[in-house]
């Protein structure tokens, strides 16, 4: 099979395109054909050697496609079944082996690419409009790169739980995307905390969520209110330098969370619970998924390239 490989930590290049052995199912574990894989900031992060992983890796924590062999201890999935997962490594490739414990059944009306699409931002998505911070009717909430596709799922999640929304974008092109995902106000990212003050009429939002990081994290704090919370999920701009706690009180009595995905999915129940969620919505039309660009296996350090210029929007995949 054809796989990307990181050798050594690096830029884009580090991504190198070269034929493995096809990975064979443990105990517990299935291969899949994949269909399509789904390109995040954490496999930049990997790559880049600020998560660090054993050395050499195939990247890739999300993906969908067709079951072909089952390994041992497997009863609950069997060869033709069509899965997604967004928590295991390896799918940047043509086939991957994964837990059978990671992997969600596609129910009908949700494609494989949809489903590549939507596993690992899409649960990040539920569990941080869910439990890191419950939106609830009528809470004012801020969504940074609300035209990514993070910033997508995470509008129309906190509009379905009834929120309004205050989007942060760099472009009148992304602008439009916000807003036909439900982003109640769009703002540019110059002097954005003022704005905010000046929409909620001086008192702040409930809640910020923040996967810009370093460019953004000191207005998301100035725009929180009174016991609001900062969600600071990702970096894409930089990594966060330490924080004195004392920024909390400044600021409100504030609470600070870095969450990750892999604790809000810890158990399978837990995980088939928010995929459920989001399967529904999508069959139902209530939650839409926007795929703004396809690549070839090959090219998966363009897909990096694009993404970490922060030009795209959407979701990126990799085709095999």
């Amino acid at each position: 099979m054809r796989a990307i490989v990181v050798s050594e930590p690096g830029d884009s290049s580090a991504l190198a395109y070269r034929e493995q052995p096809d990975p064979t199912p443990g105990p517990g574990q299935v291969a899949v054909a994949i269909a399509a894989a789904g390109v995040n900031f954490v496999d930049v992060y990997q790559r880049e050697g600020r998560y660090p992983l054993p050395l050499p890796f195939v990247p890739g924590s999300e993906a969908a496609g067709t079951v072909v062999e089952v390994g041992p201890g497997v009863d609950d999935l069997t060869v033709g079944d069509r899965v997604a997962w967004g928590d295991a490594i390896g799918s940047y490739a043509e086939r991957a082996v994964v837990p059978a414990a990671k992997a969600v059944r596609l129910p009908e009306g949700v494609d494989p690419e949809t489903a590549a699409a939507v596993m690992l931002q899409g649960m990040t998505a539920h569990y941080l409009t869910t439990d890191t911070y419950a939106v609830q009717p009528g809470d004012d909430v801020l969504v940074h790169a609300a035209a990514g596709g993070m910033g997508l799922l995470l509008t129309q999640l906190a509009k379905l739980r009834g929120a309004r929304v205050i989007g942060t974008v760099s472009s009148d092109e992304k602008e439009k995307l916000a807003r036909e995902a439900g982003a109640d106000d769009v703002l540019r990212y110059d002097g954005f905390a003022a704005a905010v003050r000046d929409l909620t009429g001086g008192a702040g939002v409930h809640v910020a969520y923040d996967g810009v990081g370093l460019a953004t994290y000191e207005g998301s704090f100035a725009s929180l209110r009174r016991r609001g919370m900062l969600a600071l999920y990702g970096a894409a701009s930089g990594a966060v330098p330490p924080i004195n706690p004392m920024i909390l009180r400044d600021t409100g009595s504030t609470f600070l969370t870095r969450p990750m995905l892999a604790h809000y999915i810890a158990t399978r129940e837990e995980m088939l619970g928010r995929a459920g969620d989001l399967f529904g919505w999508i069959a139902s039309g209530a939650l839409k998924v926007r795929i703004s660009r396809r690549y070839p296996l090959a090219e998966a350090a363009q897909a990096h390239d694009d993404l970490e210029s922060r030009r795209t929007t959407g979701k990126l995949l990799l085709i095999p």
